[in-house]
Parts: structure tokens; C-alpha cells; sequence
């Protein structure tokens, strides 16, 4: 098989929960760090225009968005049958959406005087609505509540089976770890009032960061672009029979986010699933690539 090549910046709490699943199963991958703004020169020619991070590459196809990389881990490094196989993605949902919303104006409101302008620009077109940190900090007492909420749920969870969400490290930890993750590592003295209350969600924390990012090696961008010319895409046309809007292998379409970042990626349809689309495209830097995302949360329509 080929490498695992991991686009990504180690501050994202979206990649945090890819590298907390590489360190359960305990995976070798190549670690391309990607810059936290535009422009992403070594990204943009792989995923067609799609921005966000992270995004995982094999060879010459990219997978694009947390909820589908964890799904194609998943696939190439099956782990033990359990409840969090068919649970990861509404979990993952609940967490990327709901409790991460709740996070981000405590984390950037106290954050407020080391934001730099250019981050705050970036951001600005990429969710686009003014980055707004007094506004955020008047959300402030509502979001502490929803934080508290969101983090109860986890500690109920443990207090029924032990050690992890599940009895053992899987997935589903992944996915309610990170917001727990984005919180204590960049405004600690947030967190710390906000959780004492929280023994349990502590001390899985702690075993979190224990668990490690499997083994990590660095590959500069220019190096993995190189993979992807050198490589073919593995994926194959596969006609959808249950498409709900007939789409078929070798029409064009275009595919976008429908929260923020929703920079258009068009190709040659190739294969489709309730679960996923893979779009063809080139570029000169790449020559072809297959480009893959989630169905739920991006929307698909003819280019």
C-alpha cells in the first residue's frame, strides 16, 4: 500500500482527532505540515481548490475533510468490531458542528490580542462573516454554558464504561477529544474552571495524550506533490444504482462545504456512495488526481 501522506498544521483540532486515531492503531505516516492560511500552494493543485485542513493523500487520491479520512483509515486499518463503527459519524457531526461551535468564542476572545490580522482576514473569507472577537466575547457566558453541556455528555459516558467512550480507545474518543483538546492547549486558563468539575473527562484526556500519533515522519509539500505526479489514482468508476439524483461516472459536477470554506471543487464524476463522491481532476503540478468527500455536509450538483 501506499504511504500515508497527512496534510495538516499541528495546532487544527480537526487534524488532532486524525493523529489521536494514527496513534490508537498505532500508524506510520508521512507528516506534511500546510500552512494555517492562504495561500496553500502544495495543497490547492491536490484538492482542486479545496482549502480546509486536514486532507489525507494516498498516491495520486485525496480524501478531504476529518469525517471521510477517518472512514478511509478506517477501511485500510480495520480495528475490532464495536458500537463506535456505526456510531463515529453522527458522534463526529455532534462534535465538529454543535460542541466546536461552542469552543471557538472562548478560545478566540481570550486569544483576542495575539490574533494576528492576517489570520483574522483568512478567516474572514473563509467562513464568511466578520471575524469578531468582541462579539465573541459578549457569547462568551452563553458558550461557557453550551461547553459545560457538551462535556457533561462525555462525562456520563465514561462514568458508564470506564476508561474510554466505548471501554476501549476508539473513534468515537477521537471525536469528542478535540474540542476538549483546542480548549486546554491554547486557553488552559479557560478550560481549567470549566472542567474541574469533570474528574473523568480529566483523566481521559490525559489518557488521550498518552495514546500518542502512531510514527510520524516529516515530508516537505513539494515532496508529496511529487507522489501524486508519480502516481496513479487507485479508484475506479463504480455506478451508484440508488443515486437520488442520477448522477453517473464520467459527468461533470462540482462539490462544496455547506458551512464555511465553500470554495467549489468541479471534476469528472468517477465513483459515488451515500458516503462519499471522488471526482477526477488535473493539474499541471499533479497531472491527474482523484479528489474524494464526504455526501453528508457537502453538496453535489452538475458543473
Amino acid at each position: 500500500m501506499s504511504e500515508i501522506i497527512f496534510h495538516h498544521y499541528w495546532t487544527s483540532p480537526f487534524s488532532e482527532k486524525v493523529r489521536n486515531v494514527f496513534g490508537m492503531k498505532g500508524i506510520a505516516w508521512r507528516s506534511v505540515e500546510q500552512p494555517t492560511i492562504l495561500p496553500k500552494p502544495h495543497l490547492i493543485p491536490l484538492t482542486g481548490g479545496y482549502r480546509k485542513i486536514p486532507v489525507l493523500q494516498i498516491g495520486a487520491d485525496v480524501y478531504c475533510d476529518s469525517q471521510l479520512i477517518l472512514r478511509e483509515i478506517e477501511r485500510r486499518f480495520p480495528g475490532p468490531k464495536s458500537e463506535a463503527n456505526g456510531l463515529s459519524a453522527p458522534l463526529g457531526f455532534w462534535a465538529d458542528r454543535a460542541f466546536f461551535a461552542a469552543g471557538i468564542p472562548l478560545i478566540f476572545s481570550a486569544l483576542e490580542d495575539s490574533v494576528g490580522e492576517d489570520f483574522k482576514k483568512d478567516r474572514e473569507a473563509l467562513s464568511g462573516a466578520p471575524f469578531d472577537t468582541e462579539r465573541m466575547a459578549r457569547a462568551v457566558p452563553i458558550m461557557r454554558e453550551q461547553f459545560r453541556a457538551h462535556t457533561g455528555f462525555i462525562e456520563e459516558q465514561l462514568a458508564k464504561n470506564g476508561d474510554f467512550l466505548t471501554g476501549t480507545p476508539s473513534v468515537l474518543d477521537a471525536q469528542a477529544h478535540m474540542n476538549i483538546w483546542f480548549l486546554t492547549s491554547f486557553v488552559p486558563q479557560v478550560a481549567e474552571p470549566l472542567l474541574r468539575e469533570f474528574a473523568r473527562v480529566r483523566a481521559w484526556a490525559a489518557r488521550m495524550k498518552a495514546l500518542g500519533y502512531g510514527r510520524p515522519e516529516p515530508m516537505a509539500p513539494e515532496a508529496a506533490i511529487a507522489v501524486a505526479l508519480a502516481a496513479t489514482p487507485a479508484t475506479r468508476e463504480q455506478v451508484d444504482p440508488n443515486e437520488p439524483n442520477n448522477l453517473v461516472p464520467g459527468q461533470r459536477v462540482s462539490v462544496v462545504p455547506d458551512d464555511y470554506g465553500k470554495d467549489p471543487v468541479s471534476g469528472v464524476l468517477v465513483a459515488s456512495s451515500a458516503h462519499e463522491i471522488a471526482i477526477r481532476r488535473e493539474h499541471p503540478d499533479v497531472a491527474e488526481v482523484v479528489v474524494h468527500f464526504p455526501r453528508a455536509g457537502f453538496w453535489v450538483v452538475p458543473a
